[in-house]
């Protein structure tokens, strides 16, 4: 637009997640999204596999701490480590968060107004039982190293319940546990799934979010939201990724008001996954149960939902 608005400054991501060559997770999950809502993201491949692990086979390479650190040191020699965001998912290695951590430092003194976008992943919940698909000693390194440094961190239930050592059985216990997070260092906090009741039946999940600002005067503002999405039955590979990206770029439109920034992210996540499920049923066949390869994000096709998500799902604040 010719003498339209003035250029929003160059807002610029370091995601530092899992390749993989066909399909959607990790990096390729996240970095289509960030660019259709304006970002510049620099990827930092932690691995390259030739398809996510949930496929039958898989083949690929594995980056280590030392490879990560010399990636960041070529950044650095031609001063071009200057971040606004760092996003980081999955990882199966103590000493590669570490260093993720390292790096997360440095940049924060770079530049104060960075903010660490984590999802710590380290495991889920199924038929009630919790289960790590993580090395256990990713705990503590999560729990004490990089959650202090996180400003944003995406959980969902279990995960939140290992950081803080609580479990979480109502709605009450899980705003502790938001608030005990926060005490740890994060500003905002969205547990992404979890298996309290929803109060539209059991076909929906609920997923809180916690947004703690301390004002000029040291006052703290809390915002807290619930929301309830309609589940997919389906198991999708990559949706976590989509959904830590899209939060970050919500928040980064909407820093005030979580509620919205939320709404925005979830909603987007609902037209994906329908968009996916129904091409993935179509590709399988009347009768027969959509394989991995079928039940890859249709990211590209949903590029109009990513960018101008229409509000399926609202937020509740509490």
């Amino acid at each position: 637009r010719a003498g339209g608005a003035a250029m929003e400054p160059e807002c610029r991501v370091l995601s530092i997640q899992s390749h993989v060559v066909r399909g959607y997770v990790g990096n390729k999950a996240a970095t289509f999204p960030l660019q259709v809502l304006g970002f510049e993201v620099d990827t930092v491949n932690s691995v390259q596999f030739s398809n996510h692990t949930g496929y039958a086979h898989w083949k690929g390479q594995v980056l280590n701490s030392d490879e990560l650190h010399e990636l960041y040191e070529g950044l650095k020699l031609n001063k071009v480590n200057r971040y606004d965001y760092v996003l980081t998912g999955y990882t199966r290695d103590t000493s590669f968060l570490a260093m993720v951590v390292d790096i997360v430092q440095e940049l924060k003194q770079q530049n104060s107004n960075l903010v660490y976008v984590c999802d710590p992943v380290m495991g889920d919940k199924w038929n009630g039982e919790g289960s790590m698909y993580v090395p256990k000693d990713l705990l503590p390194v999560y729990r004490d190293k990089v959650v202090p440094v996180a400003d944003i961190i995406t959980p969902n239930q279990f995960e939140a319940e290992l950081l803080t050592g609580r479990k979480i059985y109502t709605e009450k216990d899980a705003l502790e546990v938001m608030d005990m997070l926060h005490a740890m260092g994060p500003e905002t906090v969205v547990i992404t799934s979890s298996d309290l009741q929803a109060s539209l039946g059991n076909d929906y999940l609920i997923a809180l979010g916690s947004h703690r600002k301390t004002k000029a005067d040291g006052t703290r503002i809390t915002q807290r939201i619930r929301m309830e999405s309609p589940k997919v039955d389906a198991v999708f590979v990559g949706t976590g990724d989509l959904f830590a990206a899209m939060l970050l770029a919500w928040t980064h439109k909407h820093p005030n008001n979580l509620k919205v920034a939320c709404e925005k992210t979830v909603s987007a996540m609902q037209h994906v996954l329908q968009r996916t499920i129904k091409s993935a049923k179509a590709q399988a066949g009347e009768g027969n149960k959509p394989n991995s390869a079928q039940l890859e994000l249709r990211m590209v096709q949903s590029k109009k939902d990513i960018e101008n998500p229409e509000i399926i799902v609202k937020a509740t604040v509490l």
